[in-house]
């Protein structure tokens, strides 16, 4: 299985740098077996069944883009550094991993002041990232953060406009909860309070699990062999209750749709023994062609990166000649892509 199975030609024109307004006219590809059916987000509840379970994932993201000045006094006089910080996690001692750019510029122990509250000192680096620890903690940070932070957009739309206020409400699910990711579960971004008030009428129910989404999921995939490609990890939880929903939903025969390829991941992580169960921990979990589904039998998602893991976890659920007749259908009637883009609703034929 090659890397080349899973690329394709994109016309730049088709990236999207804003999502839709209102959030649901994004328009939604319906795959179902053979068919394709042009559709809108709006309309989600029409192809929607009772006893259907949807599972989002209620992460928040946080303004993990920071720009800062480093101060020194050396022989020379007083210099200053502009230091650019994308806060990747939280570690167990109270640091925060980032990237930090240029990271050479910034020499253990000096600090990087953000803002008149918020500054933080480079305790280490690793893996040519730094480990930062702040002058705050809990909610005093959140607050200095949320005031000093900008929304971290992916690489394809930062090349092309820097983020701004609108990014703080665009770039956040209507359901996010748990603070702790530096990218949106972006198929979920397509959802508003009344889109999913009119699903619950419909008999279809939600549950919400919590995978925090991490810069890695914008990493290249850099072997040739996509097999022996080694996956980020991402932090993650199902609850009891969740768990318990899951497995009720299939047992009574409705289908579990997660939204997103992080919701699709986590739950599979869950039941890597064969049954949804309560999980949580650190997922490095690979979904390629060739692995078994234990609880997901469809799948709204975005359309994704040529040549990404995503493009190769779609091809797992639909198979590879579909995915490609599906892609070749939304780039030739004009859907947008990517995180800011038109989402789809892919549905496996039964076997």
């Amino acid at each position: 299985m090659k890397l080349t199975d899973f690329d394709f030609d994109l016309p730049e024109e088709l990236i999207a740098t804003r999502p839709a307004v209102p959030r649901t006219s994004a328009r939604l590809l319906v795959a179902e077996g053979a068919r394709i059916t042009d559709s809108v987000v709006s309309s989600l509840p029409d192809w929607l069944r009772p006893g259907d379970r949807l599972v989002l994932n209620d992460t928040r993201v946080i303004p993990a883009r920071l720009s800062g000045l480093r101060h020194r006094t050396s022989a020379q006089g007083d210099t200053t550094a502009k230091i650019s910080v994308t806060l990747l996690e939280p570690q167990a001692d109270g640091t925060w991993s980032a990237l930090i750019k240029p990271l050479k510029k910034l020499k253990p122990g000096e600090e990087v002041v953000f803002s008149d509250a918020l500054r933080a000192v480079l305790e280490g680096t690793s893996d040519g990232q730094g480990l930062l620890r702040f002058n705050l903690s809990g909610d005093d940070f959140d607050t200095a953060l949320n005031a000093a932070g900008a929304m971290p957009l992916p690489p394809y739309i930062e090349a092309k406009r820097p983020a701004d206020a609108r990014d703080n409400d665009d770039y956040q699910t209507v359901f996010a909860r748990n603070r702790g990711a530096v990218a949106a579960p972006t198929a979920s971004l397509h959802f508003d309070a009344a889109l999913l008030d009119e699903i619950a009428a419909r008999g279809v129910s939600f549950s919400h699990v919590t995978l925090h989404v991490g810069a890695g999921t914008f990493l290249p995939v850099k072997v040739d062999d996509v097999t022996t490609h080694k996956m980020h990890a991402e932090w993650g939880r199902v609850s009891a209750e969740a768990a318990r929903e899951i497995a009720e939903t299939r047992k009574a025969g409705g289908r579990v749709i997660p939204v997103g390829t992080t919701a699709l991941r986590l739950i599979e992580t869950a039941a890597r023994d064969g049954t949804i169960a309560p999980w949580e921990g650190d997922t490095d979990i690979f979904i390629y062609p060739g692995f078994q589904f234990r609880v997901t039998d469809a799948l709204m998602t975005n359309f994704h990166l040529p040549k990404s893991t995503l493009m190769m976890l779609v091809s797992a659920l639909m198979g590879q000649d579909r995915v490609r007749d599906i892609y070749a259908h939304a780039i030739n009637h004009k859907y947008r892509f990517f995180s800011y883009g038109d989402s789809s609703l892919l549905v496996p034929e039964k076997p």
